[in-house]
């Protein structure tokens, strides 16, 4: 399976909710960042870590694909 398959294979319930959770933490994190007032550095760094974190976690949760042998039946 290629990573093109994989992107389009169906993805299980349990990834589809991490998958939103990290695009959250990704927009919080980016809102910060990009945040016109001043912020202490420690919020900004903090913010910057939530991003990326929350990048992986959509990049991972959109990777993961159910099982093909549990999809079709025992024959």
């Amino acid at each position: 399976m290629n990573i093109i398959e994989r992107y389009k294979s169906p993805t299980p319930k349990f990834f589809k909710f991490l998958r939103t959770v990290g695009i959250a933490l990704a927009t919080a994190g980016g809102a910060l960042v990009a945040a016109p007032i001043a912020l202490p550095v420690a919020l900004v760094s903090l913010a910057g870590y939530v991003t990326v974190a929350g990048s992986v976690m959509v990049a991972v949760s959109q990777a993961a694909v159910e099982d093909s042998a549990k999809i079709q039946e025992p024959k």
